[in-house]
């Protein structure tokens, strides 16, 4: 009976991966430079295109193919499991993907007990933008210049800078820092599990207390650093078709954006994708060169991490924070005999 399973999961996602049509987009021409030590302010990695840099967030299409808005293109930031705060460079030509750092200090997300930092991969959607230029009608609140978040709950631990294909399947409206903050739920197509999901509800039925558990850990994950709760506008996750046109309405604000229609709010949007787009297009093949990006790969040995992000912290049924200070300043490192 497992064999037969296996057999029928298999042509199940061949068949999947046959239905998807990723349009003219030529993923396979993608690559990744990256410079530096990572977990240091200096870190950065380029995405290239036949060997060019081009940029994560203005040059990678939102939906592989119009014509199915479920599916969409993500940049992976963050995989599962790690720590660093990892984030695309809104003010620098290319926008490569940096570790974000506060007075001059590498930013972490703390192990709230017992989710090891990041439960799922995180990442941005390419050619959207939450402008802060406008209140959202749902929210009520202006958008946080970010492009729209989006949290992967499959099997995969994905890297750093991974462009994939992923479900959308709900999303969750966060009121963070009096901005609006989109968190859209969804599958890597390549998933065993996405064939049979298509909504919220459907997770719950096949992942039971996996919906509930990322819903908390997004209103509770900044009180470890003394940031309040998180509210969500709604309380819940809203569907498919609400995060579909959040999309599209995202999608508008950032062609809005490269056309230098609207106040940039700081975003560096040169593009290589659309020439017709004359007020930000550069040509790919001069990137490097315009843009002083370095020719190549340099990888140094990653920096070390505070001691204080390698323990845990914990929360009560409140989401309050228990203070252990003997506990989470204990050193890790083992002591020679």
């Amino acid at each position: 009976m497992v064999f037969k399973s296996s057999i029928f999961m298999t042509a199940v996602l061949a068949a999947v991966s046959d239905a998807v049509s990723l349009g003219s987009f030529d993923y396979k021409s993608l690559s990744l430079r990256e410079v530096g030590a990572r977990n240091t302010e200096d870190w950065r990695i380029w995405l290239t295109k036949d060997g060019d840099p081009i940029s994560f967030w203005h040059d990678i299409p939102t939906w592989p193919d119009e014509n199915d808005r479920q599916i969409i293109n993500v940049v992976i930031e963050v995989p599962r499991w790690q720590d660093a705060k990892i984030e695309m460079a809104r003010d620098e030509p290319m926008n490569p993907i940096l570790h974000d750092s506060r007075n001059g200090n590498p930013r972490y997300v703390e192990n709230v007990w017992p989710h090891k930092s990041y439960p799922f991969l995180y990442g941005s959607i390419p050619q959207t933008w939450e402008s802060p230029n406008f209140k959202h009608e749902f929210t009520g609140l202006n958008g946080d210049n970010d492009p729209v978040d989006l949290f992967d709950i499959g099997q995969d631990p994905g890297y750093t800078g991974q462009v994939k294909q992923v479900k959308i399947l709900g999303g969750l409206a966060l009121a963070d820092g009096n901005e609006t903050d989109w968190k859209i739920m969804g599958i890597d197509i390549k998933d065993p599990l996405a064939p049979l999901l298509n909504s919220w509800e459907d997770v719950e039925k096949y992942r039971p207390g996996t919906i509930k558990t990322f819903r908390d850990w997004w209103t509770y994950y900044k009180v470890a650093r003394g940031d309040p709760v998180i509210d969500i506008v709604g309380d819940w996750y809203q569907n498919v078709t609400f995060m579909q046109d959040v999309l599209v309405d995202s999608h508008r604000t950032w062609e809005e954006l490269i056309n230098g229609k609207v106040d940039s709010n700081e975003i560096n949007y040169n593009q290589t994708a659309d020439s017709d787009v004359a007020k930000s297009y550069v040509k790919k093949s001069k990137t490097t060169k315009k843009f002083d990006i370095p020719k190549k790969s340099k990888i140094k040995p990653a920096a070390d991490k505070p001691e204080k992000y390698k323990g845990w912290w914990y929360i009560d049924n409140n989401y309050t924070l228990l203070e252990v200070p003997e506990v989470q300043q204990f050193s890790f490192n083992r002591q020679s005999a």
